[in-house]
């Protein structure tokens, strides 16, 4: 159980609100799947060609997704990165506007915890400050809390961070993220399923809960953060 008297709460996505077999083989499976027909399609979007560059130029190649063979590259690229699971901002910046055609077909919904929407109401009647930092793109935290199996939960959240703020496992980001919230830190919980996160978080100041669910891997941690499995262990 966590006793919390702040002002704020700031959750991971994977492994707190939601499953990691979600994210990996429905999200990134959704994405690998029509990574191709997307770029193909939308070569003369600018916004999406730039992306693309990025992409390429991150991974150390040329490549142009106006171009047949060029298009391949970056797709082989892509894939590889989700492979690995590699937290490119750009990469990330494509799977959101890929899942988006998707939550908005009703291809995809998003899996949540059964816990999350009763403690989100909760918590936002109280007056805490719901906010979410994931290395997903801020689009597609939005999606990704509006197409839920419980509904659209958007109206719980009043602020997003993604990896433009910076890698979650730095101090700095949760240092950037408390400034932007206009809160110290300590008033601050931040609750996720990775340990060097939580540890990055508590040397910012932060007070910090490590998310216990099923299908996670095991926790490791440099600081002794409390765990909780429901958020319900969470008292304001």
């Amino acid at each position: 159980m966590i006793i919390f008297s702040g002002q704020a709460i700031l959750l991971d996505v994977e492994g707190t609100t939601s499953s990691i077999d979600f994210v990996y083989d429905v999200l990134f499976a959704y994405a690998k799947k029509n990574i191709a027909t997307y770029l193909q399609s939308h070569a003369d979007d600018q916004v999406i060609y730039d992306t693309a560059r990025a992409l390429s130029q991150e991974v150390g190649i040329d490549a142009d997704i106006r171009d047949a063979k060029g298009c391949s590259s970056v797709v082989l690229a892509a894939i590889g990165l989700m492979n690995k699971d590699i937290k490119s901002t750009p990469l990330k910046a494509l799977q959101g506007r890929i899942w988006k055609s998707g939550f908005q077909s009703g291809q995809l919904v998003s899996h949540i915890f059964d816990d999350v929407p009763q403690s989100f109401a909760m918590w936002s009647s109280s007056g805490i400050d719901i906010r979410i930092y994931s290395s997903g793109s801020i689009e597609a935290q939005k999606l990704f809390f509006r197409h839920t199996t419980a509904g659209d939960l958007t109206h719980h959240l009043r602020g997003h961070y993604d990896t433009t703020t910076g890698p979650k496992r730095e101090t700095k980001s949760y240092q950037l993220i408390a400034r932007d919230i206009g809160l110290d830190p300590q008033q601050i919980l931040f609750l996720s399923d990775i340990g060097a996160e939580l540890d990055a978080a508590r040397a910012a100041g932060m007070a910090t809960g490590a998310t216990i669910r099923p299908g996670n891997k095991p926790f490791e941690s440099l600081y002794d953060h409390d765990r909780i499995e429901s958020f319900s262990d969470v008292t304001l």
